[in-house]
């Protein structure tokens, strides 16, 4: 029945002051992507040893971050391959798992634009074109410190049974 539904703002009790805000009974959107986000990098030991930090995350959106270190370059002294398509991947999955549903790849490619070098801080912006059901399709743009092109990713998305936290489980 409708007359007995949630309010659309619903506050927590527990609050001992007048002065205390009161905090949503729910988070928004944004906030568990974050926490989603938190959660993931908590565990994902390879985007730490890679320098990878998180630098936004919403829904269906993610940008990941690493400067490219000495022991990232090639033979040729540039940075392409494998490091590139990591940073990529790695923004590609923050993104589609970002409503907190595990998420896995389908599939993936990216185009090499140009290499990065040793030194170069790089940027990996990914955003959701698609989803519906449990498919979805994302692009991600990687960009040196300039804004310069250095790759694009186009994943695509095939979302489990599960949830990458409790929806009610406090941050770590």
């Amino acid at each position: 029945m409708a007359r007995y539904r949630e309010a659309d703002t619903v506050w927590r009790w527990g609050t001992t002051t007048m002065d205390a805000p009161c905090k949503p009974l729910r988070e928004s959107a944004e906030e568990l992507a974050m926490r989603t986000g938190a959660s993931m990098m908590a565990r994902d030991f390879a985007s730490q040893a890679l320098g990878m930090t998180i630098e936004r995350m919403g829904p269906g959106e993610a940008v990941l971050s690493m400067r490219v270190r000495d022991d990232m370059i090639n033979g040729h002294g540039t940075c392409h391959g494998g490091m590139i398509f990591s940073l990529a991947d790695s923004a590609f999955a923050f993104a589609c798992n970002s409503y907190n549903l595990t998420t896995v790849a389908a599939s993936a490619q990216i185009s090499f634009v140009r290499a990065a070098r040793a030194g170069d801080h790089l940027t990996a912006t990914c955003h959701e074109q698609f989803r519906e059901g449990r498919n979805g399709i994302y692009d991600t743009t990687v960009r040196d410190q300039n804004g310069e092109l250095i790759a694009l990713f186009r994943g695509k998305s095939l979302s489990l049974k599960g949830e990458v936290i409790r929806a009610g489980a406090p941050s770590s």
